[in-house]
């Protein structure tokens, strides 16, 4: 296992965390989409989605020494995918009586408040989201711009941005990139990779209590 710093993907959801995850596997780092236990935190030096792109203020000051990579997309392409997403997880983020487990919904309820169908149809909700979640996370880091990286995986150079600002000990190839994955509306591609170096979310399927 590489010795680097935590990584932490704070991209909302429908930015290509995935993609992102899958590449830093590649990159020889243990990697996590999604944490939902300490042994997650332990394990993984890269960790990303829930609960991460709601914590992040939280985690910068548990792993002081961590890195940070935020991503953007464009709204246009954005807003119909996120929409998409959240009409399909919409009853068990609000169900009371199970659904998504509790940080899940805790994150998403947080970022995209409030969560109502209605909201979720109005373009102008879901683009204050985004916009304030990006402006929350630019406030936070603006005095220390070299904690931060702040990349569109559409944009032909945030491999390598993502790559020298992560640095791990490993030859770039110059024919790497992003893989397009989870696409039209997908977001199951992450439990169908394997990898040695992919990092469980849960503890055979149970959340706990995280430690901050």
């Amino acid at each position: 296992m590489i010795n680097l710093k935590k990584v932490f993907i704070i991209g909302l959801p429908r930015t290509a965390t995935t993609s992102v995850c899958l590449a830093t596997l590649k990159m020889g780092l243990t990697t996590a989409h999604t944490a939902y236990t300490r042994r997650t935190f332990e394990q993984a030096q890269v960790l990303a989605d829930t609960p991460i792109f709601a914590d992040y203020a939280e985690l910068d000051i548990l792993y002081p020494d961590a890195k940070f990579v935020y991503l953007t997309r464009d709204l246009k392409d954005w807003i119909p995918s996120i929409r998409q997403l959240l009409l399909r997880m919409l009853t068990n983020l609000m169900r009371e009586d199970g659904g998504f487990n509790p940080i899940l919904k805790r994150c998403y309820k947080r970022v995209f408040s409030p969560l109502t169908l209605e909201n979720i149809h109005d373009d102008n909700f879901l683009t204050l989201c985004y916009e304030r979640h990006l402006a929350q996370v630019k406030a936070h880091f603006s005095n220390r711009p070299k904690d931060l990286l702040i990349i569109n995986v559409a944009e032909p150079q945030s491999y390598h941005s993502l790559h020298d600002f992560l640095a791990p000990p490993r030859a770039l190839d110059v024919n790497d990139g992003f893989e397009r994955i989870n696409m039209a509306g997908k977001v199951t591609a992450w439990k169908q990779i394997k990898h040695p170096l992919k990092v469980e979310s849960t503890l055979g399927g149970k959340v706990e209590t995280l430690h901050y």
